[in-house]
């Protein structure tokens, strides 16, 4: 419960950053942010600082490792000015260059470290700032020459702030082992990690291991260095509480289809189309799609295979204005690049998408094309499947209906296999299966699970062509569907007649 004693927060300059600290950062309080050269650190000192400028706050930049040319070139890289943030070079280099004015009766680090905090506090005492970064303890670690003066000295720096309304960043380089006693001094802990994969780019990582009398979202949160400072992706959708959506029947635009799915599938679940590769499980995914652009309900697609130029070329194949919806902003195509990707980057893609435009509509189709490319573009992570099951409740909860595509292993027979639990991650299940009658390879639909309602057992032929998706009438003359080897043991009379007998296209 928060009271009027409670302290106020302040922002860091990064609202992905403030969302997972619930706010930002307690103001008038101490900070450790920590982690390997190169992971952003002084971006995110920077960013701290502009964003006290922008409200007219002073800000005080102390550098011990970095000299302001160097500053400025990063603060450059990004679009940024430094003009109004003061910064403060503990550099000495005429007493570097000049031997005469190097120490000779006393240990160098005894004069160099007490000079250092010595000129720190004194310049703080001029300046008054709201906002400091001290950059970074490292060096003042190598000062000290010993741990108890080390820890003397950050205590002390400590000490000398409390009641002066400054927030504080310290800046330190994490060598892989936990300073817990440094750890313990700071009012909060906000570790940077770099990891290297053997494939892609690389990967950067934020964590909040401490923040004291607050809450915080937890775990590791993606992020990247881009031009214009850091750009942190939230492991976790926003506790914020949604409101209901009333469930409803989603048709697909295709009248035989909908009967096969006892009228539909219903809005809030997710959907898994199943079967080989090329028997028409994206098509599918489209036909949907483009139902929901007629009915004025945008659509987003998310791509992780299948070109954006094979897509069109596709759709333009099945008789669809691909090109149209997407001019009109009804469906929005999402291309993503294996192993540039990362999972929390791509759940708030998918949260970001989904959101309400400015012409006041919704989303009610997502298609993830497919789970086979989403979890190839990320081979390296693990629960993958969990993190995916998490995004698809959060696009149940808003009302959406999800589309899996998933290939499985093998074209037939039983070495079939599926790469995902299918009865954990989705509501229904679509099976699309080749089959062979009247010497030609036809392909078959079924519904073989529905847990929102009845749906037909039946089992139907389905063709595509340059009319768009045709179903037929239920077939009962089929065995071995489950099996991945279909047999049709009825009629040819009641197979839909194929496009090629007509000399069209199929």
């Amino acid at each position: 419960m928060t009271t009027q004693n409670s302290p106020s927060k302040i922002s860091t300059g990064n609202p992905p950053l403030d969302d997972i600290l619930h706010g930002g950062l307690t103001a008038d309080r101490l900070y450790l942010v920590e982690g390997m050269p190169g992971t952003g650190k002084t971006t995110l000192a920077l960013q701290f600082l502009l964003e006290g400028a922008r409200k007219g706050e002073n800000g005080l930049y102390v550098t011990l490792s970095e000299t302001k040319q160097e500053l400025e070139g990063v603060a450059e890289s990004h679009g940024w000015s430094l003009d109004n943030i003061d910064i403060y070079e503990l550099i000495d280099t005429k007493a570097t260059e000049d031997a005469r004015l190097q120490y000779t009766m006393f240990e160098p680090s005894e004069i160099e470290l007490s000079t250092t905090v010595d000129g720190v506090l004194e310049r703080v005492r001029e300046l008054q700032p709201t906002r400091v970064v001290f950059d970074s303890l490292s060096e003042m670690r190598l000062l000290s020459q010993g741990s108890l003066r080390y820890r003397r000295q950050i205590l002390a720096l400590k000490q000398f702030f409390v009641g002066r309304g400054c927030t504080v960043l310290l800046l330190d380089d994490y060598s892989g082992l936990d300073d817990q006693h440094l750890q313990s001094i700071a009012h909060g802990v906000i570790r940077l990690e770099h990891l290297l994969s053997d494939y892609g780019g690389e990967r950067r990582r934020l964590r909040i291991l401490k923040h004291r009398g607050t809450s915080f979202i937890g775990g590791a949160h993606d992020l990247r260095i881009v031009r214009g400072g850091l750009k942190v992706f939230p492991r976790e959708a926003s506790d914020q509480p949604i409101e209901a959506v009333e469930t409803h029947l989603v048709d697909s635009g295709i009248k035989e289809f909908d009967e096969l799915l006892g009228g539909g599938l219903n809005a809030g679940t997710s959907a898994l189309l199943l079967g080989p590769a090329g028997v028409g499980k994206s098509s599918m995914a489209l036909q949907f799609a483009i139902a929901a652009a007629e009915r004025n309900e945008r659509a987003v697609l998310f791509q992780f295979e299948e070109s954006m130029q094979s897509l069109f070329v596709r759709a333009k194949g099945l008789g669809f204005d691909l090109q149209k919806r997407v001019d009109d902003g009804l469906i929005q195509v999402i291309n993503l690049v294996p192993g540039e990707i990362t999972p929390s980057e791509f759940a708030c893609l998918v949260r970001e998408s989904v959101q309400i435009d400015d012409q006041g509509r919704r989303v009610g189709i997502v298609a993830i094309d497919s789970v086979n490319g989403y979890l190839n573009a990320m081979p390296h992570e693990k629960f993958l499947i969990i993190q995916m099951h998490e995004m698809l409740q959060y696009l149940g909860k808003r009302g959406i209906l999800t589309l899996v595509v998933v290939a499985q292993h093998g074209m037939l027979g039983q070495a079939m296999a599926t790469p995902v639990d299918t009865s954990y991650l989705a509501d229904s299940v679509v099976l699309f299966r080749y089959f062979e009658a009247d010497g030609q390879i036809r392909q078959a639909i079924s519904v073989i699970k529905k847990r929102t309602g009845r749906h037909e057992r039946t089992i139907r032929e389905f063709k595509l062509s340059d009319k768009g998706i045709e179903i037929g009438p239920p077939l009962t003359k089929f065995r071995g569907i489950l099996t991945g080897v279909p047999e049709f043991k009825g009629e040819n009379d009641s197979l839909i007649e194929r496009a090629d007998r007509e000399g069209r296209p199929s």
